[in-house]
């Protein structure tokens, strides 16, 4: 599916930079940088002003970044969760209350986290990882996706006509 959604300059631009910054290129550039800085100190003795070229430089550096960084990984972020509650709403048994869990306090996850823990001690004593993740459980899951799909495609079509 094409989106016609353009996003805005900054949004381009600081998931492309975060993009190349994360990048091996970026890695040996910034190191390169620092070997140079270190090799050119006997040629100024050292001085202040020689410290303070990567100080400063670093700084602005790492300031405009944390920004740019942000901007990405929030969207990054909101995109993950926006997945993860299509999964929780789509899902029959899974509770609607988790599709707002990031609104919830952080008492409020510690209970809902010891239901996992819980869940997931109760399962440990039933079965084996093979018998909880067999090929023949995915088999089950994906004929029965397939049913529910055509059955809400029909019940769909049928209030269309």
């Amino acid at each position: 599916m094409k989106h016609t959604h353009n996003p805005n300059f900054f949004e381009r631009f600081s998931t492309r930079v975060t993009e190349l910054t994360g990048s091996t290129l970026a890695f040996i550039l910034a190191l390169s940088s620092i070997i140079i800085w270190a090799c050119t100190g006997p040629v100024f003795d050292f001085s202040e002003n020689w410290q303070l070229v990567i100080n400063t430089g670093t700084t602005i550096i790492t300031f405009l970044m944390v920004f740019l960084i942000q901007k990405a990984q929030n969207k990054d972020s909101l995109a993950i969760q926006l997945k993860l509650n299509e999964l929780v709403a789509s899902h029959e048994f899974a509770s609607n209350r988790l599709v707002n869990v990031e609104g919830m306090t952080e008492e409020e996850l510690h209970v809902i986290k010891k239901y996992y823990i819980k869940l997931s001690e109760m399962t440990m004593k039933d079965e084996s990882l093979q018998q909880s993740h067999s090929i023949d459980e995915a088999q089950q899951n994906h004929v029965l996706k397939q049913a529910s799909e055509k059955h809400r495609t029909a019940t769909r079509h049928n209030k269309n006509v």
